[in-house]
């Protein structure tokens, strides 16, 4: 049994570019031949045998002249690329990049993406990023980069155009959900540092946390957020919103390390795959850093990954109500495999559960409650007011003394502004106020 300390890291994040989270460790191949397995330690010379026909084809054949080097590495990127979206081989560049990635600064737009038919999809954008500043959106298909389609490109090749000088701009062309026509998004590039935590203070006693994605410092940011939060309000929080949204995973020790923040026992996720290393569990450690106060995490489509490993372990547990949209359904764990010439190979190696054996694999988290898309408005104020009490002649005076008049009106305008501004977040507050006055 490995424990959350352990020093292994894994991919469970897919940024590029744009960029992901790191893993470490090489898992030495083991071959089975039990319970009928087939045995892989006979190589298959006939498909071999047609592979290097195929290779000579090419090299004699195709219109213009293809490098041995060219040839042998689309062949393992297809060989990859058909196994699942997200193993994949990494030239020295772009393993150097990825190692980048997992410091919080990298170079880029600031969205993370994957391949869906063969079109460029976004998982989420990065907050603060010159894409969210844009106006891209998770769920976005990219079909164009500048004038260049994507239809029939490599993941990697398409990262590779968005990749540029800060400062030089890309044409995105996309389709989106509900756009009757594609949409043309010009992007500064500029140098992506991505703080995974942030923090404020909804109102007295209630506190809000915001996790962009999972890097590896984000455990002890988390801890100094939830410290300030304290600070602030002068006392222990009666309860905390947890914002996971568009958060496209990271590593699994920092998200281990979160669910444990909030969790006193139990376990947290464990991992199952065809090789001995590849088998994991983490248990917490008893440091519920909030004492027991209840917890709201909020989650969309945009939410992978080991966002979903949090997600997923609070709501086992019944340590928070999940709120949201259904998240992206991604738990598989990819290892980084480094090659003899400086790549690496990014390698599906394992699935990953929550305590209670869900696979969440294709499938995401459903939230506790289900918000539906909506915008709110505020209403005119009409014309004639409505009679009330205290316009009656010679009603009787309150006899109380109103203390803190002004306050309530100031508070109740902010709770107003909340509901327009971020209406799922306006109701994981409303919902922990509910439950902070039952506990009571």
């Amino acid at each position: 049994m490995l424990k959350k300390n352990s020093v292994l890291v894994l991919f469970l994040g897919f940024i590029l570019g744009l960029f992901v989270s790191v893993g470490g460790n090489v898992l030495a191949e083991r071959e089975s031949v039990e319970n009928g397995a087939e045995d892989t330690s006979v190589l298959p010379f006939e498909d071999l045998r047609t592979f290097t026909e195929i290779f000579g084809r090419i090299k004699r054949d195709y219109v213009e002249t293809v490098s041995d080097k060219q040839l042998l590495e689309h062949a393992i990127r297809g060989m990859l690329s058909g196994l699942d979206p997200h193993s994949d081989y990494l030239t020295v560049d772009q393993y150097k990049e990825l190692q980048e990635g997992t410091t919080g600064q990298f170079g880029g737009l600031g969205i993370e993406v994957t391949m869906e038919n063969g079109f460029v999809k976004v998982v989420s954008p990065i907050d603060d990023t010159p894409a969210q500043r844009a106006g891209v959106k998770a769920g976005d298909l990219i079909v164009r980069l500048d004038e260049q389609p994507v239809k029939g490109m490599a993941l990697g090749d398409a990262v590779k155009l968005m990749r540029g000088e800060p400062g030089s701009s890309i044409l995105l062309t996309i389709v989106r959900e509900g756009e009757e026509a594609p949409l043309k998004i010009s992007i500064m590039r500029d140098i992506i540092k991505v703080k995974s935590v942030k923090n404020r203070l909804l109102e007295k006693n209630y506190g809000y946390v915001r996790i962009s994605s999972f890097q590896s410092g984000t455990g002890e940011g988390l801890r100094k957020a939830l410290e300030e939060l304290s600070k602030e309000n002068n006392g222990k929080l009666r309860g905390l919103v947890l914002d996971l949204r568009n958060n496209p995973g990271g590593v699994l020790n920092a998200a281990v390390e979160v669910s444990d923040i909030f969790l006193e026992k139990g376990l947290i996720v464990y991992t199952e795959g065809r090789i001995e290393n590849s088998e994991m569990r983490f248990n917490a450690a008893p440091d519920d850093l909030l004492e027991g106060a209840p917890m709201v995490v909020l989650i969309n489509s945009g939410s992978a990954s080991a966002s979903e490993i949090v997600a997923g372990a609070l709501q086992d547990h019944k340590r928070a109500v999940i709120m949201g949209d259904k998240s992206f359904g991604k738990g598989s764990v990819q290892t980084i495999l480094p090659t003899s010439n400086g790549g690496a190979v990014k390698l599906t190696t394992a699935r990953y559960y929550t305590p209670s054996g869900r696979s969440i694999q294709a499938e995401g988290i459903e939230p506790d409650i289900q918000l539906d898309r909506i915008k709110l408005e505020t209403v005119e104020a009409p014309d004639f007011k409505p009679v009330k009490e205290a316009d009656l002649s010679r009603h009787l005076k309150n006899g109380g003394k109103n203390k803190g008049e002004l306050s309530i009106t100031q508070e109740n305008a902010e709770k107003k502004d909340l509901a327009i501004t971020d209406y799922p977040l306006h109701e994981a507050l409303m919902l922990l106020k509910g439950i902070s006055i039952l506990k009571k």
